[in-house]
């Protein structure tokens, strides 16, 4: 999977480097062969094996991305709004670290600051409403508020792998700011959800009750 997420990733950046414009891609075959001996492709046509710690990490954001689309269906209204935002911005960070970040790069797709100060912007506006924490929460609550502390700890799991990649390749520093941003807003909606009317809250941890 991860193999192919990057070749998608690869077609489209190039793509769009040719043309100077961000536009939709027409993709008509599914399987190219291309991966049969362990390489796959990245936005510069550079080939790397599909253990590469940067194919990791897009693999790692590709299952995020998968699990957010997972708790879509538990959600409605402005919270099904903002997953689906998230999706976009997540495929975009995904062609970010699809294309090295170096003095020669030309992409229109990289994470920004102003998509970073959105989740914050998010997180202080979901936040507002819920009640102080007297304990660590544990995962759990409505289905939503599973889903989402699901998706939570696969960003932290990706945002991991993003830093591992950065020790050794320079990478736009906006991604792991993104991801770090992204999983306390997922942290946020999941205590959001389970303090909507007729909940029971948050699930706490009771230290020693066992």
């Amino acid at each position: 999977m991860e193999g192919y997420v990057s070749s998608l990733y690869a077609y489209f950046v190039f793509y769009i480097t040719l043309i100077k414009k961000v536009d939709m891609v027409l993709l008509s075959r599914i399987y190219t062969k291309g991966g049969d001996k362990g390489k796959t492709a990245l936005g510069d046509g550079e080939r790397i094996f599909k253990d590469h710690h940067r194919i990791e990490a897009i693999g790692e954001v590709d299952e995020a991305n998968a699990f957010i689309g997972w708790a879509l269906q538990f959600s409605e209204g402005d919270e099904k709004a903002l997953f689906q935002k998230i999706q976009n911005n997540l495929f975009d960070l995904g062609a970010d670290l699809c294309i090295k970040e170096n003095e020669n790069t030309v992409s229109k797709l990289r994470v920004t600051k102003e998509q970073v100060t959105f989740l914050e912007t998010m997180i202080d506006q979901y936040n507002q409403s819920l009640p102080h924490l007297t304990s660590f929460v544990l995962p759990g609550g409505t289905e939503l508020a599973t889903a989402l502390h699901l998706a939570r700890t696969v960003v932290r799991r990706a945002e991991r792998r993003v830093v591992t990649l950065s020790r050794d390749n320079k990478i736009n520093p906006e991604i792991i700011k993104y991801l770090n941003r992204l999983s306390d807003l997922l942290f946020v909606l999941a205590r959001f959800s389970n303090h909507q009317p007729f909940q029971t809250g948050d699930v706490l941890w009771m230290p020693g009750s066992n």
